[in-house]
C-alpha cells in the first residue's frame, strides 16, 4: 500500500514544488512537497472552505490538518490582530506551513506537529478550521468533530468542508449530536462539497 499524507514522518523522497495561489484576494507564494496533502495545488475543497469561512479580525484560530498551510495562512491574513495555530500529524507538512508563513511575511501564526488535538490539549479557540483527512478514516474524522467542542471558546465555531460522497451526511449528524441541531448550519455547497459551521453556545 502506498504511503499517504496522514503519516507522521513521510518516507517518500522530497520533491518540492512552488505554487502561487490567490485566496480571498491575497496572493500567496507556497511551497509544497511529495508526501503532503494536495501537493500539486490548493485542492478544491480547501478553496471552498476558504471562500466561505468567517474569521473575526482578532480571532484565535486553530487550523487542524493544516497541510502546507493555505487555509491557516489565509485565516492569518483575515485576522491581523489574532493568531492562527496550525497543526498536522505530518511533520513535513508542518515544516512547509512554517516556511510558507515566513515566505509570505505572515508572523501571527505558529505551526506544530500534532495527532489531532494532542498538542493543543487544554487550549480553546474562537474558530477551528478543518478540511479533515478523509483517508485517515471515519474514526479520525469523527474525533475531529466530537472533540472540537472541548477546544472552542463559548460562541466559537468549527468550520469543516466535506464531500457528500465522502461522508457529509454522517458528519453533519455527528455535529448535530455534539453541538445540537440548532447550532449546525450548512453555510455553502459547491461541486458536491459541503461547508458546515457548528457553533458552541
Amino acid at each position: 500500500m502506498s504511503e499517504h499524507y496522514y503519516t507522521r514522518e513521510p518516507q517518500t523522497a522530497s520533491d518540492r514544488k512552488s505554487l502561487t495561489a490567490e485566496l480571498r484576494g491575497f496572493k500567496l507564494q507556497l511551497t509544497s512537497d511529495a508526501g503532503v496533502f494536495s501537493r500539486d495545488g490548493v485542492d478544491y475543497g480547501s478553496r471552498v472552505l476558504i471562500e466561505h469561512m468567517d474569521i473575526p479580525a482578532d480571532a484565535s484560530v486553530l487550523d487542524l490538518g493544516c497541510g502546507y498551510g493555505p487555509i491557516g495562512l489565509t485565516a492569518a491574513r483575515l485576522a491581523p490582530r489574532g493568531h492562527v495555530t496550525m497543526v498536522d500529524i505530518n511533520e513535513r507538512a508542518v515544516s512547509l506551513a512554517a516556511e510558507n508563513a515566513k515566505r509570505n511575511g505572515i508572523a501571527n501564526i505558529s505551526a506544530m506537529q500534532s495527532d489531532i488535538y494532542a498538542a493543543v490539549e487544554g487550549r480553546r479557540f474562537d474558530v477551528i478550521l478543518s478540511n479533515p483527512p478523509i483517508r485517515a478514516g471515519k474514526v479520525v474524522v469523527h474525533r475531529i468533530l466530537t472533540e472540537a467542542a472541548e477546544h472552542l471558546n463559548p460562541g466559537g465555531s468549527l468550520w469543516i468542508v466535506i464531500q457528500n460522497k465522502q461522508g457529509a451526511p454522517s458528519a453533519r449528524a455527528k455535529l448535530e449530536e455534539v453541538f445540537g441541531e440548532e447550532q449546525v448550519e450548512e453555510i455553502g455547497k459547491d461541486k458536491g462539497y459541503r461547508i458546515y459551521r457548528a457553533k458552541l453556545v
